[in-house]
């Protein structure tokens, strides 16, 4: 594929229809576990004494079960661009996986034993898809299109964090994350006690001090012993049931057996080894992406293969929002009326079909892609303003850069 090809793929991803693509990033490192009804009766901690509690833990090693769902609020097309509700099929590349966690719920057993060897397989009925990390090796397994993904060296200094960064789902470092991005604009608190996969644990509570935000607050589950996060959980802003919610179902800390990071491709698999290889329009969400890159208007408002578009960030904290300039001098309604087109793809009217109606300011007139945590502005003028903020406080930003 050519360069100019891949960054038009990328621009496409971020700049329209961001609230899908960035998602699945911006979430699933944010998972929650079970509380039972009646947390137990512990010691009083303040917010400082937990947080040091959860920097001391020590524990490397564990096995157990686990379960995200996520209710982003993702209209049909999204879904699609999401692969829909099933982790197994398709490419055994973990790219190919990732951005499926942002829909639905997905079950997954879980092991770690220290910085080298980690486990993550998710189940879809009877189909597996198992990611593990074992020293320099890094696979991918699909069971149900018997397709294995190979990546070598992954121990390599250069390549260590992009291993870790794969399977890094397990709640310990989905929190640790959560809690380097809180800042100067969190109120960070101790809420009520909860008993998380048969542990008596602590909750960690992060809320946004200024007003806009789509999040209500983060909720983390400390396990009272040994300070391993056992739960995220994600809530909105306007209520209803959590947006992820995520984690332990049961928990081990015992050292899992080494044959448990073993693994050999079955035979009859495809093999694919390295990373330049992963996800070459495999993957189910593929063919949408290609089908909307081959839209005209989409193109012309990304700027197409050749644009320079100029990102900035207003604000700051839980109200940040990012404005996308494309510098292609056309916009929505270049969209629309290519939208209209009896050639265009049935993406392209369905992607129409999930922006809202159209809103108005000084910054002119535009309409809103909305999720429950994302919203993006596209405007008339070929701007995007998008951000985890609501509606109106995403038109109050766009005011207020013009």
């Amino acid at each position: 594929m050519a360069a100019n090809t891949k960054t038009s793929r990328k621009v496409a991803r971020y700049a329209v229809p961001v609230a899908v693509a960035g998602v699945a990033a911006a979430t699933v490192a944010m998972v929650p576990a079970f509380a039972n009804a009646g947390g137990p009766d512990l010691p009083k901690v303040t917010a400082q004494q937990l947080i040091e509690k959860i920097a001391a833990s020590d524990v490397q090693e564990l096995s157990g079960t686990a379960r995200i769902t996520t209710d982003l609020g993702l209209p049909k097309i999204a879904s699609g661009l999401l692969g829909g509700g099933g982790i197994a099929g398709g490419s055994a590349a973990p790219e190919d996986k990732v951005a499926q966690l942002a829909n639905g719920t997905h079950t997954f057993r879980v092991a770690a034993d220290g910085p080298d060897r980690q486990k993550l397989t998710f189940l879809d009925g009877k189909d597996e898809y198992s990611l593990i990390h074992n020293g320099n090796d890094v696979w991918g397994y699909d069971s149900k299109s018997n397709e294995v993904f190979h990546e070598k060296n992954a121990g390599d200094a250069a390549d260590h964090g992009k291993a870790g960064d794969r399977l890094a789902a397990s709640p310990q470092q989905l929190a640790q994350d959560v809690l380097k991005a809180a800042g100067p604009t969190t109120d960070i608190g101790v809420g009520d006690t909860a008993q998380v996969a048969g542990r008596d644990a602590y909750q960690l509570v992060l809320k946004p001090k200024q007003g806009g935000s789509t999040v209500g607050a983060i909720q983390i589950a400390v396990d009272a012993k040994n300070g391993v996060p056992l739960r995220v959980q994600l809530l909105s802003s306007q209520g209803g049931k959590p947006i992820v919610d995520a984690g332990f179902t049961k928990v081990d800390f015992a050292k899992p057996s080494a044959d448990t990071f073993a693994f050999t491709a079955p035979k009859g698999a495809k093999v694919t080894e390295g990373s330049d290889e992963a996800g070459k329009g495999k993957a189910p969400e593929d063919k949408h992406w290609k089908a909307l890159e081959s839209f005209p208007g989409l193109d012309a408002l990304t700027g197409g293969a050749n644009g320079k578009g100029d990102v900035k960030v207003l604000g700051e904290g839980w109200a940040t929002v990012a404005q996308i300039d494309t510098g292609a001098g056309k916009g929505l309604t270049d969209l629309e009326k290519s939208a209209k087109d009896k050639n265009a793809p049935k993406e392209a009217k369905q992607f129409m079909d999930s922006l809202g109606d159209k809103v108005t300011g000084t910054f002119g007139e535009g309409r809103i892609f909305s999720t429950r945590v994302v919203n993006a502005l596209i405007t008339d003028d070929g701007k995007v303003y998008v951000g985890a903020v609501t509606k109106d406080q995403l038109v109050k930003t766009a005011n207020a850069a013009k």
